[in-house]
């Protein structure tokens, strides 16, 4: 179904951006800051542990996902495994929090452009350019994932010459008595930087979902999932020794990378930055808008949603009703809310459904009546078990007085529509005989 619907037009270089761009986002432009506040020179090695922790999940999502080649990514992987009402659970909530991320995203670009646009989020002017982003953005997903896939690599470039800049530049400025390792940090020092961390490295899932506009899907995936995942690792561990070496007052930072790029790139190194979180929010916004509507389509195809949500466009070959509906949502959002975060919400959403994935591979690695794996992951059952127990000590850090409510008012939201569309379809099919 997915093959005559849509069109495979990534290569597995148009996957490995999707990676990065569905990773670097915001987070890594402030995150920094934030970190080393709470533990100081250690947080290099709390940067090290979410890349072991994001390394061993994305292993588990290279084999699951090389025994597939429709269009879900999560969702499909989670119902095959564990039934319908769970799958829809996953795909909802993956919905959700792309809606909410690329809100709270967009609202970030906005304040951005404030730099360059004095007003720019403020009134008028904020709604006028919320509406001109996620109008640009419908607009390239709705004429093509050749194109979509363009814009990514475009931005991925866009986003990764700042950062190159920053690192190349930066390391001649670096003073090596920035870095202390005096007084260890306590345990949930650490474990709480390592949780607030793990937002800057998610995001690698999107690149799982698009496995039915995806070339060779079952081995392109997993080869962009693993370069993606290095590239990024790299590119954070050298980004805060950097921000460390030059800049003394990191703590208290707001714009940690812009701060220390304006010591050593001069008066135009905050600006310069400036342009590099724009593109790189611009990018990952697309990615989101990419996930999140062929997640709906997925969910309509295995017809868990309306089927008028797997319409595709009969030229372009993209699904434009979900497309959308999406990017209607996320510019009412966008509008109507402010950057407050949901970091915590968003990070904890997915942990969830990271673990069901995870939880799938020794159960899909049993089952026969599957097509066999294209990779299969080094030490794959104790990455998996690896992973759970990562993830379950990460959730253990969580207040879920506070970001577990409202985790539980979708989930049940999902259970609702989920349980209403099943009556009424069944419903329908008695109604036919």
């Amino acid at each position: 179904m997915t093959d005559e619907k849509l069109v495979r037009g990534l290569g597995r270089w148009d996957l490995t951006a999707l990676v990065i761009n569905g990773i670097i986002g915001a987070g890594i432009f402030g995150l920094p800051a934030k970190v080393y506040a709470q533990i100081g020179s250690y947080s290099l090695f709390a940067f090290a542990a979410c890349a072991v922790i994001i390394g061993l999940i994305v292993l588990c999502y290279a084999e699951v996902s090389s025994r597939f080649s429709a269009t879900g990514g999560s969702y499909l992987y989670a119902k095959e495994a564990f039934g319908p009402a769970i799958g829809f659970e996953v795909g909802w909530l993956y919905w959700i929090v792309r809606i909410a991320t690329f809100a709270a995203n967009c609202n970030l670009l906005i304040t951005y452009l404030g730099f360059f646009i004095p007003g720019a989020n403020e009134g008028w002017k904020r709604a006028a350019f919320a509406t001109l982003v996620v109008l640009i953005i419908t607009i390239v997903n709705l004429v093509g994932v050749r194109e979509s896939a363009r814009m990514t690599n475009i931005m991925t470039f866009g986003k990764l010459l700042p950062l190159v800049a920053f690192i190349l530049v930066g390391i001649f400025f670096i003073q090596p008595g920035n870095f202390t390792f005096d007084a260890a940090p306590q345990y949930s020092s650490f474990s709480s930087a390592v949780l607030l961390l793990i937002y800057a490295f998610v995001g690698f899932e999107a690149a799982a979902v698009v496995s039915g506009e995806t070339r060779d899907p079952e081995r392109t995936i997993p080869f962009g999932l693993l370069v993606g995942i290095l590239i990024v690792t790299l590119f954070y561990i050298a980004i805060q020794i950097v921000s460390i070496g030059t800049l003394p007052g990191l703590a208290t930072s707001e714009r940690p990378i812009a701060d220390a790029a304006s010591g050593f790139l001069g008066r135009y190194g905050a600006a310069f930055i400036s342009l590099g979180v724009i593109v790189s929010i611009l990018g990952n916004l697309n990615t989101g808008v990419l996930s999140a509507t062929r997640t709906l389509f997925a969910m309509s195809e295995q017809r868990e949603l309306p089927r008028i949500f797997e319409w595709t466009h009969p030229r372009f070959k993209t699904p434009y009703v979900s497309i959308i509906a999406t990017t209607l949502v996320m510019l009412g959002l966008t509008i109507y809310s402010s950057f407050l975060t949901a970091v915590a919400i968003a990070t904890i959403t997915r942990l969830l459904f990271y673990a069901t994935t995870c939880l799938a591979l020794p159960i899909f690695r049993r089952r026969t009546d599957l097509p066999p794996a294209q990779f299969s992951a080094p030490f794959g059952v104790v990455a998996a078990v690896l992973s759970l127990i990562l993830i379950v000590w990460l959730l253990t850090n969580v207040d879920f007085s506070k970001e577990g409510l409202p985790i539980v008012i979708f989930a049940t939201i999902g259970f609702i529509v989920y349980a209403a569309y099943s009556l009424w379809e069944s419903a329908r099919r008695l109604s036919k005989t």
